[in-house]
Formats: C-alpha cells, sequence, structure tokens
C-alpha cells in the first residue's frame, strides 16, 4: 500500500489550532509540530501536536479518550502517543513530553528550522516526495529521513547551543 502522502493543504493549521484548542484544558503547552506545521510543505496528511505535562503519570486517558485520542503503547521513552482517527483514517498524532524536555525536543526544533530555513524545508520537501514515491512500508519511509532530520536537528541544536542528540532521542 503506499504512503499516504498529500500537497500541501491550507487548512492543516486551522485544524491543529482547533485541536489544540480542545486539548488546552488539559495541556496548557501544547504546539503543532511535524510537516503539516510547516507553509507550502507536503506532508503525510497527519497533524502532529505535542503537549507537554509536568508528571506523565498523571495524564488524563479518560479526556482524551472522549475527545478521540487512542492511546498507543510505543518503545518511546519519556512520551506518551496518542492516536485519532476520523472515518477510519488516521488524521492526528498526539505526543505527550515531560515538561522539563519541552525546550529540547527535536520535533520542536526540526519544526523551527525549517520554518527557518526555506532550502533546508525544501530539500526535506524533496526527499519526503521521493520516499512517498518509492516506499510502501511506513518503517522505510520514516528511516529513509533520518539521515537528513539528524543533519537538520544538529545545525539546529548547534544554533542554540545545545548538545548534540540522536534524533531518534526517545
Amino acid at each position: 500500500m503506499p504512503i499516504a502522502f498529500s500537497d500541501p493543504d491550507p487548512t492543516w493549521p486551522a485544524e491543529a489550532e482547533r485541536r489544540m484548542a480542545e486539548l488546552r484544558p488539559l495541556f496548557p503547552t501544547i504546539e503543532h509540530v511535524g510537516s503539516t506545521a510547516i507553509p507550502d510543505l507536503a506532508a503525510k496528511p497527519v497533524i502532529d501536536l505535542m503537549a507537554s505535562t509536568p508528571d506523565l503519570s498523571t495524564v488524563p486517558d479518560t479526556a482524551l479518550t472522549a475527545l478521540g485520542y487512542v492511546r498507543e503503547e510505543t518503545d518511546m521513552r519519556n512520551r506518551l502517543f496518542y492516536t485519532r482517527d476520523t472515518n477510519g483514517v488516521r488524521t492526528h498524532h498526539l505526543h505527550i513530553v515531560p515538561a522539563d524536555t519541552w525546550a529540547t525536543r527535536n520535533e520542536r526544533l526540526l519544526r523551527d528550522h525549517l520554518l527557518a530555513n526555506p532550502d533546508a524545508a525544501a530539500e526535506y520537501g524533496t526527499l519526503k516526495r521521493h520516499l512517498a514515491a518509492t516506499e510502501s512500508d511506513g518503517l522505510a519511509y520514516t528511516k529513509g529521513k533520518t539521515a537528513l532530520i539528524q543533519r537538520l536537528i544538529d545545525r539546529e541544536r548547534a544554533a542554540r547551543g545545545l548538545p548534540a542528540s540522536d534524533v531518534w532521542e526517545d
């Protein structure tokens, strides 16, 4: 099955804002991250949100379930991961991370780097289009982006005076 991939959709930011507004009573610190947060960047049509919490053990699963989010167990440490589907199609990811790691989260750093560097965003977009056209496995698609993402994250971390970090920090 091919990777679901879309030209930039001008509705993505408004959709992210709607979902963040729903979640702000639970998570006052929440942001739109991922490719759909970058204007003019083609992407898998899934809105990625990242929220922080002082303590992962107090995340209100029942409230998130009521909003349509389903918790998925992953191998990622220091993070909870939820998905939201619409009519059987994955439409949202919600990453919840400890507040004390917020400032150095690679997803946020990559988003900021791509927003500030149009050439990097174009390079990333070209690679994503190529991988979406040639890969049918989501893991292969993701792994195909890793080297470029690592290079971009390294640049952004260095620019902020942060230590190097493996792109797959979790």
